[in-house]
């Protein structure tokens, strides 16, 4: 019996040998190891709305829920449920804070970063380094001088700054455009200067330029700065906490927290909640991983 178990391990060990070599072996081992590491996160959460209280508080951890119980979902979109979270309103608030934040960063990027890559001015690189300064400041060190002009503002000019998802879409372009600007720049300066020349001096404007040749030749980058933008919107829970009061405005993070502090603890409702929030990130990222990737490695090269 040893004689038979020895054999068939030198048989497996000698067929692994045969088909990879060492490396292979070892890169195999550790790219397993971070997927499952990178994934297992994920898993947890999802199954984990799936799962009853009992479950997810037990001593011992249940991995595969008993059955796919639906209650967690039911509890945020389903109105006859007693504790009914209402949590499609909070996916529409985060989506109007979001989209808006995306784009309008894209577009003042957009033209700033044409500006920075192709015009010549004095202190163009102090400039561009020092929008980049800005961005490595944590966000709570801004929220007081940022809450403070805001509210000036708000004062000459009749708003609220609270509960007004206007004011925060501002807020959030102070954390994003820094970096789209940086990012932008850098993609267009890989584009050649010979094509624009060319178009300049065929009687096109700056502007045509702009929208003609530079926008469609940088679409990856684009969409890079939209997902990255987008995405830290859609995740941001300081700043929405801090300006916003009212239930109805609510942004998911807010939401989320607010379910997780509720006196009856509801872990897998906060899972439910949060397998809803990361998935449109995950589609996003997939459906576009293209463009994203072309985006981030172009734009990271000097032309």
């Amino acid at each position: 019996m040893t004689k038979t178990n020895t054999h068939k391990k030198q048989t497996i060990f000698d067929y692994l040998a045969a088909r990879f070599s060492l490396k292979q072996f070892i890169f195999w081992i550790v790219l397993i190891f971070f997927l499952v590491t990178i994934l297992f996160p994920f898993y947890w959460m999802v199954s984990s709305s799936f799962k009853t209280y009992a479950e997810i508080g037990g001593r011992a951890p249940v991995y595969v829920p008993s059955k796919l119980r639906l209650d967690a979902y039911s509890e945020l979109f389903d109105p006859s449920n007693p504790s009914y979270q209402n949590f499609g309103r909070n996916i529409r608030n985060s989506l109007l804070v979001s989209v808006p934040t995306a784009l309008i960063a894209v577009i003042l990027s957009t033209l700033g970063a044409y500006a920075i890559a192709r015009f010549h001015f004095k202190g163009k690189n102090a400039l561009l380094n020092s929008v980049l300064l800005i961005y490595l400041f944590p966000g709570v060190l801004l929220i007081i001088p940022l809450f403070a002009m805001l509210s000036h503002f708000a004062t000459l000019f009749g708003f609220e700054v609270q509960d007004n998802l206007v004011v925060l879409v501002i807020t959030y372009l102070s954390q994003t455009l820094p970096v789209a600007l940086y990012m932008l720049t850098n993609y267009f300066r890989t584009i050649p200067d010979e094509i624009e020349q060319a178009a300049l001096i065929d009687g096109c404007s700056h502007m045509r330029v702009i929208t003609k040749i530079t926008i469609p030749l940088s679409v990856p980058a684009l969409v890079s700065v939209f997902i990255y933008t987008f995405m830290i919107a859609w995740n941001e829970f300081l700043y929405a906490f801090i300006f916003l009061n009212s239930r109805s405005l609510f942004t998911m993070p807010i939401q989320i927290n607010t379910i997780f502090n509720d006196p009856s603890p509801r872990p897998h409702v906060v899972m439910a909640a949060s397998t809803i929030m990361t998935l449109p990130i995950i589609i996003l990222f997939l459906s576009l991983e293209k463009f994203l990737e072309k985006g981030l490695v172009s734009g990271g090269v000097k032309g």
